[in-house]
């Protein structure tokens, strides 16, 4: 797996919206942001375009972030916010240049298209990290976990999460275990609706980090379901599963958590799983998590760390 090149002060990044439109008000904060760390960042006014709940029609949004691929100086790609859209672009793009030189690819949620067919197609690493959307107004004052851990992973700095460093929140539903593999995945209904196309992941021999918002449990287990039926559970050698935040139920309960879900899901295996709120659609408590990075990860009775082989 081939990792960017961390930054450096003075280094070029680029705000791109890839899905849902943003505004100018909504972004501000993390170019003051992205500023004080030293950084130049560059966008254009086709980050503020809209075509009605996108960010401009799909050859828009795909040529302005294809400028940014194509562009060697710059050194890291942030995008804006998630929503829906950057699958309506993906096959618009070209990844010659970006694959001769390799920039950090930043975000989450929808992001998920991109960190998925990047990894399977190119073999570069990404940073599934908050977007300018989620930082607040004061976070140049104020010290957020989502803002810190996205600089110390953009810096080369963020050497893992342990109670010594980052912390992990433990769980009741945590698997015990230890495993070293790379890490793949992002928002599980992303993941889902890739299936069997060319941004599909491979698992084998990963530790596979799954994460989603606004879904119902049935619709969870469906999905769970279906990342079973397709083997990519079977021969994964760790589960991460980030928060699982704001699910829905029927009128007639589902009657499991969507954690009991995805543990039902993966009983039949051995391998540790770690669940934890720290990652995923959880605002300024969003921890980044870099992709395609080689993850030493332990899980054990009140005790859980990753730690990042760079």
């Amino acid at each position: 797996m081939i990792r960017p090149d961390f930054l450096t002060k003075g280094d070029k990044i680029a705000i791109v919206a890839t899905a849902r439109k943003v505004s100018p008000e909504e972004i501000q904060p993390s170019v003051d942001l992205f500023r004080s760390w030293g950084l130049e960042v560059l966008y254009d006014d086709r980050l503020f375009a809209a075509d009605n709940q996108f960010a401009g029609p799909d050859e828009l949004r795909a040529a302005s972030l294809q400028q940014y691929l194509d562009n060697p100086e710059v050194k890291a790609i942030v995008c804006a916010r998630g929503g829906y859209g950057t699958v309506r672009i993906i096959d618009r793009l070209d990844f010659t240049a970006f694959a001769k030189n390799p920039k950090w690819i930043v975000g989450y949620s929808d992001v998920t298209v991109l960190h998925s067919h990047i990894n399977k197609n190119l073999g570069i690493s990404t940073l599934h990290a908050t977007m300018p959307l989620n930082i607040p107004a004061d976070a140049t004052a104020k010290s957020y976990p989502a803002v810190e851990s996205l600089k110390a992973a953009l810096f080369g700095k963020l050497h893992g999460y342990s109670g010594l460093q980052l912390e992990i929140t433990p769980s009741a539903y945590n698997r015990s275990g230890s495993c070293k593999a790379e890490v793949v995945g992002g928002n599980l209904s992303i993941l889902y609706s890739l299936c069997g196309s060319p941004s599909d992941i491979d698992t084998d021999g990963k530790i596979l980090f799954i994460e989603d918002l606004d879904e119902y449990l049935y619709h969870i287990d469906r999905m769970m379901q279906n990342l079973k039926r397709t083997g990519k559970l079977q021969k994964i050698n760790g589960l991460i599963v980030g928060a699982m935040s704001d699910m829905h139920d029927n009128t007639i309960p589902y009657g499991k958590t969507a954690e009991e879900i995805v543990l039902e899901a993966v009983a039949d295996y051995d391998y540790p799983v770690l669940f934890s709120e720290n990652f995923g659609h959880v605002g300024t408590e969003n921890l980044a998590l870099p992709l395609g990075v080689e993850v030493e990860m332990f899980v054990g009775e009140g005790d859980v760390s990753l730690r990042f082989c760079w």
